[in-house]
């Protein structure tokens, strides 16, 4: 989304014409027209409402860094809710790994469309759980990550974030995995930055508490999305001083205001799932299906699928003209396919039929806002046909 002003600089002109001085605050290099373009990327808590997006974007262009716009293929439909106007795009998909990504080459198409001048990143959550994936693992798939980049744009300005802690309630090993990530980074980062696209680490896992700033030991409630806010600013703020819009791409249509709707909780509507590192399916090529009941979309997205198990994705959209409160969703498995663990839904399966509520946090939808919900399910390893989803909203 872009945001525009010409008040300063129409301000600027009549002063100079009077013979006055303007005193410009120091502020990001950016063109007086091409706004920067900033991709927030990341997994569930990046996406929607994934509220740090919201609350750093305010602090931003409260501060001075107006010529900005927050690009990417996802909106989160202004779920937030946070008693202001921000910028909903990002590119956060809910359930991804760093790996699977890489893996997949998922994101080169992603940076074509948002053509980013700045990467956020806060991926590497769905790397840890089960302690499956090494280390060197996740960061040869980091290393791809960054060629990626910077083969879609050379300049690009890269921010990495040590990512936030996780519980040990919510995942055993974890904690370990995540500190030992994050404390391979620094050396990472150093052996890839340049002068023309420097890595810059944002340190978000120091004073962060995984138990008082989640809901869930993974995904941040409102403490800690301010926490996340807080910890990219720095980060960000420094490499905006040095930043030349790329120009080549058209700004976004400018939004003036957040949906109205009551506030939810701040947590993402996507989780952390498990991830195995045998997996082969590609997620940006995984089959879907969708339908309509007026009210609402549904579609249904197999994420990956390897022996035995799979990751699937539902994603339920408001296409009302007015808010929703809760949602649900159903379908029927045809081949006797079981869900292990599901995130972001109160989930119950019976025989073949499966009820996906939304959750505490995620039931509120603004028009053309959505969500989403994951699962782990098992499959006979020959067929996993896709089934027809329905959707309500109240």
């Amino acid at each position: 989304m872009l945001r525009k002003s010409f008040l300063p600089a129409l301000l600027a002109v009549v002063l100079a014409a009077l013979g006055l001085v303007v005193l410009q605050p120091a502020g990001p290099a950016m063109s007086a027209t091409t706004p920067v373009r900033i991709m927030p990327l990341g997994d569930s808590i990046t996406a929607g409402p994934g509220c740090w997006r919201a609350k750093l974007w305010h602090r931003l262009v409260t501060t001075g860094y107006s010529n900005i716009d927050f690009v990417g293929g996802v909106s989160d439909g202004g779920g937030c809710n946070p008693g202001y106007a921000y910028d909903f795009d990002h590119e956060g998909h809910g359930g991804y790994s760093a790996t699977g990504i890489a893996d997949n080459n998922q994101l080169p198409p992603w940076l074509a469309a948002a053509n980013p001048d700045v990467i956020l990143v806060h991926l590497g959550t769905n790397d840890m759980w089960g302690g499956y994936i090494p280390l060197a693992t996740k960061l040869t798939a980091f290393t791809k990550l960054i060629g990626q980049m910077r083969a879609q744009n050379p300049n690009v300005k890269i921010i990495v974030a040590q990512i936030i802690p996780m519980s040990a309630a919510a995942c055993a090993t974890c904690p370990a995995d995540v500190q030992a990530f994050d404390q391979a980074l620094p050396s990472w980062a150093a052996g890839l930055t340049t002068a023309q696209s420097p890595i810059t680490l944002a340190d978000l896992w120091t004073g962060f508490d995984a138990v008082a700033d989640t809901g869930d030991g993974v995904h941040p409630n409102d403490t800690g999305f301010q926490k996340m806010s807080d910890a990219w600013y720095p980060a960000i703020t420094k490499v905006l001083g040095g930043v030349t819009p790329s120009g080549s791409a058209s700004p976004s249509p400018s939004r003036s205001t957040s949906p109205s709707g009551s506030a939810s909780p701040s947590r993402s509507t996507s989780p952390s799932a498990s991830t195995s590192p045998s997996r082969s399916a590609s997620a940006s090529a995984s089959p879907s299906r969708s339908s309509s009941t007026g009210a609402c979309t549904a579609s249904y997205k197999i994420i990956s699928q390897w022996g035995g198990s799979f990751q699937a994705e539902v994603t339920v959209t408001n296409t009302a003209p007015t808010p929703a409160t809760a949602w649900t969703a159903t379908f029927t498995f045809a081949n006797g396919q079981q869900v292990q663990q599901s995130w972001n839904t109160t989930l119950t399966q019976s025989g073949a039929t499966v009820t996906a509520r939304n959750a505490t946090y995620n039931g509120s939808l603004a028009p053309n806002g959505s969500a989403a919900l994951g699962f782990l399910a098992s499959w006979n390893n020959t067929t996993n046909a896709l089934p027809a989803v329905t959707c309500t909203l109240s």
